[in-house]
């Protein structure tokens, strides 16, 4: 390490100060956002670069999928415009799915920061917008060209001045401007928080430049690193994930080898990229692979440039992860979540007390097209979760998102911001895997589109199929459905007419259980059944524990003869 300019003290306080300034920064665009997507969901994220390009720190909230990427992307900004050639006043802007995060309906803006007559750094925040235009959101599209509007690196704002041009072919291309640029001026505002904060907390540090702040931190982060990795046996880890895919299933083959220091994750022998929207683009690989690495590895350390350092991440090209131009990558993220139950799989033979058992993985992305009771076009997606997967010492979480730790909307604002109408949104008994360790629930939701107009529903739902996997003899979650109420099952995947006053019901999946299920211990069980989420039937049969249908009481005599018999 180099020598590190700063005392601990002063360190730490500097450190403390940029963690606010960026969650400032995220509270700034959550505010000032016109979606609940942003606003609600919290699908965004915010952070603080160096004059490099190298993130130094990031807000606490947002995805995995965005903040990596961002980290990999300021750089393609910097390519494309350096900073000596940026000015007070400049906004960048894009969406290539290849250079941000992974498909157009991610937004990137990113803004330099000037103190002192001379750039300093840059704040940058990526954002889901409502629509992008081309097909809606969905996974169904053959090719990128059919996914929408493709934004350039580019200058959102010149010295201060709006690229009107872009506003006006931005307005024109996409079915809900008003919340999409809302949320593009949102966007703008948080980078100018950010900057306004940091340039304060130089002036009270008197500090030029960023540089030697950045490299304290950073080199920290990065040894602090090195040093957790190196406390893992060497070795080579393999895990193998199956998946839905759109047709036809799909392997993600992982290889994870730790050797001192240096961790490499390798997906050689994972299948060749999809004639639909679910590739994923390298640096979202990259995201979702160091980051269940990180919270297996080493949580403690701060998320930024030196604790990516000692992680090298192989997709081949042409594979469904690392695609190749001009695949469609509309819904990357139904496959990229699952990228966690791979590393978490490998790392499960080396240090299995670190790492948790499948989990429903991907959002359950719901998007709604079509009219609503005023005779308007309406536009709407919401994001929903199955269970988490037991973790070696607690339940799994039930209808919680992770990865990407996406909030869940509530009802009342879906219903109120459009014409959705849940009817249902319940916890599934019985769908969490069975183990010493439950592994979170699914939730069942029914819904309608309000007044008397057809809608166009684009799916983008996993885990009908493959359910999650329980480990160390944990048994699976339940498998996810989606069936209409005339009993037909539509594609998964794919974009149909919902008819009006026609209901339709997800069931999502369960996490996956974390143990033998005869090890848990009685009084649980007895307490999942008189919560609905574990049945009666399920207490004898898997648990092997007794319970009087009546009373609930536990019977430990009969318990015990079920359990010695098994």
């Amino acid at each position: 390490m180099k020598t590190n300019p700063f005392d601990p003290i002063t360190l730490e306080v500097l450190w403390n100060r940029l963690i606010s300034i960026t969650n400032e920064q995220a509270a700034a665009l959550m505010r000032a956002s016109f979606t609940t997507v942003v606003r609600e969901a919290g699908d965004l994220s915010a952070g603080v670069f160096d004059a490099r390009g190298n993130m130094i720190a990031q807000a606490v909230t947002g995805t995995p999928g965005h903040i990596n990427c961002m980290a990999t992307s300021v750089r393609h900004f910097l390519r494309e415009y350096p900073m000596k050639n940026l000015q007070p006043g400049d906004t960048l802007v894009t969406n290539d799915p290849w250079l941000a995060s992974g498909h157009h309906h991610d937004l990137t803006v990113v803004t330099p920061v000037f103190h002192r007559g001379r750039a300093i750094g840059l704040f940058a925040n990526t954002c889901h917008v409502m629509d992008i235009g081309g097909r809606i959101f969905g996974a169904d599209a053959p090719s990128i060209y059919e996914e929408g509007l493709a934004i350039p690196i580019m200058k959102l704002v010149d010295g201060g001045r709006m690229n009107e041009d872009l506003i006006r072919i931005i307005r024109a291309n996409v079915r809900v401007p008003q919340m999409v640029l809302g949320d593009v001026y949102a966007m703008i505002a948080a980078n100018e928080v950010g900057g306004k904060k940091l340039v304060e907390m130089m002036e009270d540090h008197d500090l030029s430049d960023l540089d030697g702040l950045s490299t304290a931190i950073i080199e920290r982060s990065e040894h602090s690193m090195r040093e957790a990795i190196r406390a893992i046996p060497d070795g080579t880890y393999c895990h193998q994930i199956d998946m839905d895919g759109f047709d036809e299933p799909i392997a993600v083959k992982l290889a994870i080898t730790v050797a001192g220091d240096c961790m490499i994750a390798d997906y050689t022998g994972t299948s060749p990229q999809s004639d639909r929207g679910i590739n994923v683009v390298y640096s979202y690989c990259h995201a979702y692979t160091t980051y269940p690495i990180k919270c297996s590895v080493s949580p403690e350390v701060p998320n930024n440039e030196g604790s990516f350092r000692p992680l090298t991440v192989i997709a081949p090209e042409g594979c469904i992860l690392n695609c190749q131009r001009p695949a469609p990558v509309g819904a990357r993220h139904i496959l990229g979540h699952f990228l966690s139950a791979a590393v978490f799989g490998a790392l499960s033979h080396v240090i299995p007390d670190r790492v948790i058992a499948d989990g429903s993985q991907g959002l359950w992305n719901t998007q709604f097209d079509g009219t609503d009771e005023r005779g308007d076009h309406f536009c709407y997606v919401f994001f929903s979760a199955g269970g988490t997967g037991a973790r070696p010492t607690k339940d799994g979480l039930s209808a919680t998102a992770f990865p990407s730790g996406i909030h869940g909307v509530p009802v009342e604002l879906v219903e109120n911001v459009s014409p959705i109408f849940i009817e249902c949104r319940e916890l599934i008994p019985d769908s969490g895997g069975p183990g010493k360790f439950r592994g979170g629930l699914g939730q069942r939701m029914v819904l309608k589109v309000r007044g008397g107009h057809s809608s166009q529903h684009s799916p983008m739902y996993d885990r009908i199929r493959f359910a999650a996997k329980g480990f160390a003899g944990g048994l699976d979650g339940a498998k996810g459905r989606i069936y209409l109420d005339d009993g037909t099952v539509p594609h998964a995947k794919t974009k149909y007419i919902l008819k009006p006053g026609q209901r339709v019901t997800l069931e999502l999946p369960g996490g996956g259980g974390f143990y033998q299920p005869e090890e848990r211990d009685p009084e649980m069980v007895r307490e999942d059944v008189i919560d609905g989420l574990v049945s009666l039937a399920q207490a004898r049969e898997v648990y092997r524990v007794a319970l009087d249908p009546a009373t609930s009481e536990l019977d430990l005599k009969e318990t015990e003869r079920l359990r010695t018999a098994t």
